[in-house]
């Protein structure tokens, strides 16, 4: 099973893919792609690909290991155990298609273009262990069929498929159904359709007793029927506040138009609740627009997906594919998984991800087993997400990620944390209810014993007391701002803006300096190799071939780089394998190569005494060649980054690699200036003369260079020392440190990358900085929003209470009370509204 023929090295063995993996291996290639890169991530094991001659075959898998740590015997085990783990977890769609060995084969059966399909019984692997656990005398049933076989060549829209929505149109309708039971036979409306019939109950009360001599029980009859109507879902409400030990604006409503049946002013407590539930159902469907502006998202993937298997494809639920599979996406449908291209080129819409108001380009990778190893590496032009429109032209798309995992879902459920997350204002106004609530029950004990002290009857007194209990009830003051938030979050999602709550939504509008990374940020992010100077006496090739050969171990942008452009310049040019890499933080990578250290990195890594820090092996050596480091500090000065490459003693040569600035880098700083923020820096990990003409390039205020990661923290803190309140912009992965320690944390490119989603405070998902000033915009409108909305519901309450003490009736009180909330909502939902460029 083991050799050593071609994957040659006593570090390095040679796998038969059949000893790793049971079964006929020709069937599942998607499944030998996911062992090979778990096998590649496992702790006992470097790195692992396919054997070179077998790049078009399943056969075989090079495994590179440390022969000083572990044995063969010992790495061949763990690579069992991987397999094994990993396995062939779709086996069951390798018979998706053929004919169950029960029964006949179905008839084909027409689609509504006249397309044919085929239908078939296998199960996915949890039905079948269903029905494989089920007890003896229990039917379990079968779950719909589980795939469909259909013609490469049958339009989308014969499998139930809206493209222009995403799922089927059975699928969409069990939602919906389910989703309306909750609310009971009125769906949605049920509130709404109650408050109307409160409003019927009660006008017809007022009606028969004003314009008919019938009876007063008729009257009282229509009123109770209002209380019931109008106080079915405030009961609700206030019951399930009580339980969790809360006293909120349902139960003083409650309690008001108890009090007013109890003296007898049954149509003042049946308009009360009228309006009051009128006026909540309003607020529910106002807010409630906001909400399913996040909701749509959810419904943006599709419900199936075509998947390829050789030249069979199948629709099957998007809920099995898994990381390795191929799927075919036809014209003008939807993308069912975060994926990369492996085959056809065309435009792809990514707005409803990362708010890309034009489609994108798409072309396939160049190593398809590459970049499923590695996924954070894809470029833009061949990265694909859930839930995007595809263009004109048919893909095949390798998947990346599970559905529950994939880029969209993930958005998503942030987003919808994101309402329950308090801002600092939201965090205040709870505080206040608790002292203000309680304070209002006071008040109003306290009215009940007026006649102790003025000459009035009591159901005078209970009256002006209900009264002052509907003008000081806070329903305003509660919805002031998060109905700001919400509406900000979903405005911002819509264009590709996800914030995490009202925290960092409000802080954002109060920032004074941003901080930006360069590398990515400021900069594309993708650097070219613009020069090469070997030493004396070295050709270009050794420098060239040696530098590429460890910079293929790294996943560093730079060395990526390197890597592409070195790749093309020398061709088919033989180059040696480098093993044992190690990354020096900020400063460069160790390596060897033919037995013999190899270091890259800057000229700091290469002190006067020549040694490269920090390994304590290396052996030391004569220092850097004057001619070599001016080299450098002239590659510098013109905006290079520059790369030392020493092998042994010897010094080899300089490369040179440039990032140019963003387009809209220096439009987006000019913009940010404009919505107030004083100061705008750059922290880099570069040199200090590269750092300095980019920086000028873009218009900022300061460039701090030669950072590492501890010292970009350092900074961030020295800046928010400085300015109170700082925003950091980076990658979210190595800018990480530094993003957690500013007021906010916004991270660039997340849709491509699930660290910079997970650990910002913000997340711009398109790779560009186009929308960092709608977000700063946005906020800050926010906050004029949110504090209008407490003015104007703080206002109200102090007008409304000694209107109702000095004898303003129940009636006028809650119609201002509930016109201010549904005011408070409306203003709030302009920011729905808030325009692009603004």
């Amino acid at each position: 099973m083991i050799s050593r023929d071609d994957c040659a090295g006593a570090d390095t063995l040679r796998l038969d893919i059949t000893d790793l993996i049971p079964g006929p291996p020709a069937a599942c290639e998607p499944c030998v792609e996911r062992v090979v890169i778990s096998l590649g991530r496992s702790k006992a094991i470097d790195t692992a690909h396919r054997a070179p001659r077998d790049a078009r075959a399943v056969g075989t898998v090079c495994v590179h290991f440390d022969a000083a740590a572990l044995g063969a015997e010992e790495v061949r085990q763990a690579a069992r155990t991987v397999g094994a783990r990993t396995g062939c977890a779709h086996g069951d769609r390798g018979t998706a298609g053929r004919r169950a060995p029960e029964g006949p084969p179905s008839p084909p059966a027409a689609g509504p273009d006249g397309a044919r399909a085929t239908a078939v019984t296998a199960r996915p692997p949890a039905e079948a262990d269903a029905l494989a656990t089920t007890p003896p005398g229990v039917h379990a049933e079968p779950a719909a069929e589980s795939a469909v076989e259909v013609s490469t060549e049958a339009p989308a829209r014969s499998h139930g498929q809206d493209p222009a929505h995403g799922g089927t149109r059975a699928h969409r309708r069990d939602h919906q159904h389910s989703h309306d039971h909750d609310h009971g036979p009125f769906g949605e409306r049920a509130e709404l359709v109650f408050a109307l019939l409160s409003g019927v109950a009660y006008l017809t009360g007022l009606l028969l007793g004003l314009t008919t001599d019938a009876p007063e029980p008729a009257s009282l009859a229509c009123y109770l029927a209002a209380y019931a109507f109008g106080g079915f879902f405030t009961v609700r409400e206030a019951v399930s506040t009580i339980r969790a030990g809360r006293f909120e604006v349902d139960f003083l409503m409650l309690v008001a138009a108890v009090g007013a049946g109890a003296i007898g002013r049954w149509a003042e407590g049946a308009v009360l609740l009228f309006l009051f539930s009128l006026g909540h159902a309003l607020e529910e469907y106002a807010m409630g627009r906001a909400r399913r502006s996040i909701e749509a998202l959810a419904d943006l993937t599709p419900a199936t997906a075509l998947l390829r298997s050789g030249e069979r494809v199948t629709e099957v639920p998007v809920e099995r594919l898994l990381p390795g599979d191929t799927v075919l996406v036809r014209p003008h449908t939807r993308v069912p998984a975060d994926g990369f291209v492996r085959d056809g080129e065309g435009a792809v819409d990514q707005a409803a991800v990362t708010g890309e108001s034009l489609p994108a380009d798409k072309v396939p990778v160049a190593d398809p087993l590459a970049a499923l190893r590695d996924p954070a590496a894809i470029a833009p032009d061949s990265r694909v997400f859930a839930g995007t429109v595809n263009g004109a032209g048919a893909l095949e798309v390798t998947v990346t990620s599970r559905a529950e995992d994939n880029t969209l879902a993930r958005v998503v459920a942030m987003v919808r944390d994101a309402e329950n997350r308090q801002s600092p204002t939201q965090a205040f106004t709870a505080r206040f209810q608790r002292i203000f609530v309680p304070a209002v029950i006071g008040t109003v004990l306290a009215l009940l014993g007026a006649g102790l002290v003025v000459d009035e009857p009591f159901t005078a007194s209970l009256y002006r007391a209900m009264a002052v209990l509907v003008a000081a009830s806070p329903c305003a003051l509660a919805i002031a701002t998060p109905a700001a938030v919400l509406s900000a979050v979903a405005r911002a999602a819509r264009s590709g803006v996800l914030i995490k709550g009202g925290g960092p939504l409000e802080e954002l509008g109060r920032l004074t300096a941003v901080a930006f990374d360069k590398t990515g940020t400021l900069t594309e992010g993708r650097p070219r190799l613009t020069d090469v100077a070997p030493a004396r006496g070295v050709s270009e090739r050794e420098l060239l071939t040696t530098a590429l050969a460890v910079e293929r171990l790294s996943d560093h942008p730079l060395a990526r780089a390197v890597v592409r452009d070195l790749d093309a310049r020398l061709g088919d040019a033989p180059v040696p394998t480098a093993h044992s890499l190690r990354a020096v933080t900020g400063r460069g990578v160790l390596a060897r190569l033919g037995g013999v250290p190899v270091a890259i990195g800057s000229p700091a890594f290469f002190p006067a005494g020549g040694r490269a820090h920090p390994e304590p092996a290396e052996p030391s050596g004569p220092a850097l060649p004057s001619e070599l480091r001016a080299r450098a500090e002239e590659l510098e000065t013109a905006g290079r980054t520059t790369m030392v490459v020493r092998h042994g003693a010897r010094y080899l040569g300089v490369i040179g690699v440039m990032d140019t600035p963003r387009p809209e880098a220096a439009a987006v700083v000019a913009r940010l200036r404009g919505l107030g923020i004083r100061r705008a820096v750059m922290i880099s990990g570069d040199n200090q003369r590269v750092a300095d003409a980019v920086a000028a390039r873009v218009g900022l205020d300061e460039a701090w260079g030669d950072l590492l990661p501890a010292d970009k923290v350092a900074a961030v803190r020295r800046l928010r020392a400085d300015e109170h309140r700082t925003a950091m912009v980076g990658d979210g992965v190595n800018d990480a440190p530094a993003m957690a320690h500013a007021t906010v944390g916004i991270a660039m490119g997340a849709a491509g990358s699930a660290v910079a989603l997970e650990s910002a405070d913000i997340a711009l998902m398109s790779d560009g900085l186009g929308k960092l000033p709608l977000a700063t915009g946005l906020s800050r409108r926010t906050s004029a929003v949110i504090r209008q909305n407490l003015l104007l519901s703080l206002g109200i309450v102090a007008v409304l209470l000694p209107a109702t003490v000095l004898g303003l009736g129940i009636g006028p009180a809650v119609l201002v009370h509930e016109g201010s909330t549904l005011l408070v909502v409306a203003n709030a939902l302009r920011l729905l509204r808030y325009p692009e460029h603004a």
